[in-house]
């Protein structure tokens, strides 16, 4: 291990303070109850980080695992792993020092060659993580280099100083990297626990982990169980002994166990938000929420033909009435789509999109002239199939357009309902025509939704491709304002539309008045259970 490579630097973050934690406010009085319980739409796919591309694992691996930093409840990032970083002169090269009292679950100290194993891990085209192309993303040295197989996983720009000192190099500024560490992906792994147990590594009995959480029990589909880690750096700041997700597929079986005291927090099932909010005010709550629905258009061979038409894909997108769905069907703060990037992204300016201005009217002539241009209509029928996981909402939401599409274009939507696993398999081989899909925001900046449908990404599930969008997110990446490139890049979405937005996000939630510690101003409702603490009744 080469020495400590001396740099110019400059100190930009230097977090001093109490870290944010279960923090009663004054005149609370804790509760005896420690423990807390949240309802899950689906199963949990997977507990190793690198393999992690889902909302609710990512809930999940934040309790099990800490990255270099956290976020708080406004969504600033505070210390983790790392205290703080320095960043030299040209902006490239990022060093993290790391807390020395950090451990594994077992007692082994967290190290700086930790977090370069979990990273050149990912990297490594072996693991085929979805999310490899994130470190390409972070402009880290080598990235590209490493996930196309052309370099091996040890050339990754990143580098254990010392045990405690952990520098990572870009290949280019990119101010908002520190807010790409908060991702679950580039959370640190136990090697030598993966190398003795291989792929049985996250198995409970098995699973070590450096969160404020370990693994007690894993149900698939059932319920997860994790317990405090006594070894954790910042246990005495951590209030709930028991944390557990239950996994309720229905919205009204999960609305039905809260008002029973089963669960502490579960989803507003749609159009229930107005009473609910009227009849439990200190329960119902309404927040913007970083994510973005929309249907994902298969361009592959392998998907329907007629949607390799940007005139059958205008129409389809223009013939769906968002604001029946935000204020008919959802009805809990939720806003019309006619772009990609969630409309509360820091710094985002939304774009001029051509048929938002139009009233519902006029788009739907225009749809219906698209589609008879491009040869469908009575004498040649146009039938989709619609893929959607399994979730009341996305249910009447499909009903909803398939209603649209049938009046309005005389369109047949076949609906398909599978369960979250096969949903995302068919997805990720392309094995559809059309599928519900939603996106949240890794990071509060408009790339993070951009990126997705750029020819590299690993999520880009569509397989859209188009050279002068990719050039935008690239020129983006260096760009000392990238909001122009982002703007040029959902005009160009808007153009081609290989998806169909739908609407933004809001967090819809119930949760008990007695549970405090959840974020309510951060955007990206990133939510630590360390955080979470229950008052007395």
């Amino acid at each position: 291990m080469n020495r400590r490579l001396l740099l110019s630097t400059v100190l930009v973050a230097a977090l001093a303070g109490p870290v944010f934690a279960a923090n009663p406010q004054p005149g609370e009085t804790l509760s005896d109850n420690r423990s807390y319980t949240f309802r899950e739409l689906d199963a949990i796919k997977t507990l190793d980080p690198g393999l992690n591309a889902d909302v609710e694992g990512s809930d999940v691996l934040r309790a099990l695992f800490e990255g270099l930093y956290n976020e708080d409840s406004d969504g600033n990032l505070v210390p983790g792993v790392a205290t703080s970083y320095d960043l030299s002169d040209d902006k490239t090269t990022y060093t993290f020092h790391l807390r020395p009292e950090a451990k594994w679950s077992n007692g082994d100290p967290v190290t700086a060659q930790d977090f370069v194993y979990a990273w050149q891990r990912l990297a490594d085209p072996a693991l085929a993580s979805e999310y490899a192309w994130y470190l390409e993303l972070g402009q880290i040295v080598n990235a590209a280099e490493v996930t196309a197989g052309k370099v091996k996983p040890d050339q990754l720009g990143v580098k254990a100083v010392d045990d405690h000192t952990f520098e990572v190099k870009l290949i280019a500024p990119l101010p908002y990297f520190p807010k790409l560490v908060t991702n679950a992906s580039l959370f640190p792994v136990h090697k030598a626990t993966i190398d003795k147990f291989g792929a049985d590594w996250t198995k409970p009995g098995n699973l070590v982990s450096n969160g404020a959480y370990v693994l007690k029990d894993h149900i698939l589909g059932e319920k997860i169980v994790m317990e405090r880690n006594k070894n954790y750096w910042d246990d005495a700041h951590t209030f709930m002994d028991t944390v557990t997700g239950v996994t309720i597929n229905d919205e009204n079986a999960g609305l039905t166990r809260f008002l029973a005291g089963e669960v502490d927090r579960t989803d507003v099932p749609a159009g229930q938000y107005p009473q609910l909010k009227e009849k439990y005010p200190d329960m119902a709550t309404s927040t913007p929420y970083s994510c973005s629905y929309t249907y994902v258009i298969n361009l592959t061979d392998k998907g329907n033909k007629a949607l390799q038409d940007v005139r059958v894909r205008k129409a389809l997108s223009y013939a769906v009435d968002r604001d029946i769905i935000v204020n008919n069907v959802l009805q809990g703060g939720q806003k019309p789509a006619y772009n990609w990037t969630h409309w509360a992204v820091n710094g985002f300016k939304m774009p001029d999109i051509d048929y938002s201005h139009w009233t519902q009217a006029e788009r739907n002539d225009k749809a219906k002239a698209l589609l008879a241009e491009a040869g469908y209509g009575p004498d040649k029928p146009l039938t989709i199939q619609l893929n959607y996981n399994t979730s009341e909402a996305h249910q009447k939401i499909a009903s909803a357009i398939a209603q649209m599409w049938k009046q309005t274009l005389g369109v047949d939507l076949v609906l398909n309902n599978l369960e979250w696993k096969v949903h995302t398999d068919r997805m990720q081989s392309q094995d559809f025509e059309m599928a519900r899909y939603a996106w949240c925001g890794d990071y509060n900046e408009a790339s993070t939704y951009l990126d997705l449908l750029a020819s590299y990404s690993g999520n880009n599930n569509g397989k859209y491709s188009n050279p002068d969008y990719d050039k935008l997110m690239k020129d983006a990446k260096t760009a000392a304002d990238p909001n122009a490139d982002y703007t040029k890049a959902e005009e160009i979405l808007a153009t081609d539309m290989p998806i169909i937005p739908i609407y933004h996000y809001a967090k819809v939630d119930m949760i008990q008045p007695d549970i405090k510690g959840l974020p309510q101003n951060n955007v990206q409702q990133s939510w630590y259970a360390k955080d979470i603490y229950r008052v007395a009744k």
